[in-house]
């Protein structure tokens, strides 16, 4: 049974991903809210990993970031702040947490991390710069890292198109723009929670112990494909 350290596993992907471990692994979720189960094989942490002081935890075989934000504004509508908070949720967040577990991540077996990026990173969209720039720091983090601890470490990310969640409730907000959502991606659809937590799974299992320093898009043919 491994030790998986979730960050944000209380809600959306995070939830999907928590759940599907819950089975075969331990799962440690660090989250503001409480998760809506109980388990067994669940220990959950309330804790802001901005600002409070992270749990000491003694065996961990992976480490998942999954907090995310969506601030979808015109550039001359976004404040410095604005990039601030980006940056400190998708980017600093995720430093704190690494520097905290590393080193007794290092001891785990197949050792392992995933962050989260977006498909904004990699095609420009309106109204995403915030969230763009925050995550091509995640995705810089992940190439330098992938680097830096090989090869007793892996790390990769996975960057979803837009995803049925909690977050994106305002932008699925009725059938008429799920069905426009559906049409803007060549496959014609979008991505549920549980699709994205498969990838993740698969990225901390042996099956992907040849794989580190990745970014994974996951986005039904958006970025890749014009039809």
């Amino acid at each position: 049974m491994d030790k998986i350290v979730i960050i944000g596993g209380s809600k959306g992907i995070g939830s999907a991903i928590l759940l599907q471990q819950l089975e075969n692994n331990f799962v440690y979720n660090i989250s503001r809210t409480t998760p809506d189960i109980s388990h067994p094989n669940l220990v959950h942490f309330s804790i802001d990993v901005l600002q409070d002081v992270l749990p000491e935890i003694e065996s961990i075989d992976a480490l998942i970031y999954c907090p995310g934000s969506i601030n979808l504004k015109p550039i001359l509508s976004l404040s410095t702040n604005d990039f601030r908070d980006d940056f400190e949720i998708n980017v600093i967040g995720a430093v704190r947490v690494i520097q905290q577990y590393l080193p007794v991540l290092k001891q785990g077996k197949n050792p392992s991390i995933v962050l989260f990026s977006t498909v904004a990173a990699k095609l420009g969209m309106p109204f995403h710069a915030s969230i763009a720039a925050a995550k091509s720091g995640v995705e810089g983090l992940v190439k330098s890292l992938g680097a830096e601890l090989a090869p007793t470490i892996r790390i990769n990310a996975i960057a979803p198109t837009i995803t049925d969640t909690s977050l994106t409730a305002s932008i699925l907000r009725n059938d008429r723009m799920k069905e426009n959502m559906m049409e803007r991606h060549p496959m014609k659809n979008y991505l549920k929670p549980e699709e994205v937590a498969q990838m993740a799974n698969y990225l901390i299992s042996e099956n992907a112990r040849s794989i580190s320093g990745q970014i994974f898009q996951m986005d039904y043919g958006l970025v890749s494909f014009k039809l």
